[in-house]
């Protein structure tokens, strides 16, 4: 197992901090976050819209930006609410969910707009 990445993170490196799954990958572009967008919808999920200031992203709760959107299947409509979050708070993360009413838990949960990172 030697060829596996070690992803060397720390509370005294900000910028080395990672959220959920994603963050481990190569940073997403638009299309890549459309996409997932759209597999959210796919999936029948509820999309969520969250944001929080990146010294709290680790032991707070994330701030609902307005609620879930429910049954909403308008891929533009969801990037548009994500970057209205964006826009009135640019220093927060910003982060996506979508909600499985079934198994009544986040189907999946993805950082798509970082704020600035301070020490």
């Amino acid at each position: 197992m030697s060829d596996v990445k070690d992803y060397a993170s720390s509370l005294s490196d900000p910028n080395s901090r990672k959220f959920e799954t994603f963050s481990y990958l190569e940073e997403m572009d638009a299309n890549a976050i459309r996409k997932q967008v759209e597999y959210i919808v796919s999936k029948g999920w509820n999309p969520a819209v969250e944001h929080t200031e990146p010294e709290n992203a680790f032991d707070h709760y994330w701030y609902m930006w307005k609620l879930p959107m429910f049954g909403e299947t308008d891929v533009d409509r969801i990037l548009d609410e994500a970057e209205a979050c964006h826009k009135a708070h640019p220093s927060h993360h910003v982060r996506l969910i979508g909600y499985d009413n079934y198994a009544q838990s986040q189907g999946t949960s993805m950082v798509i707009y970082r704020g600035p990172m301070t020490a």
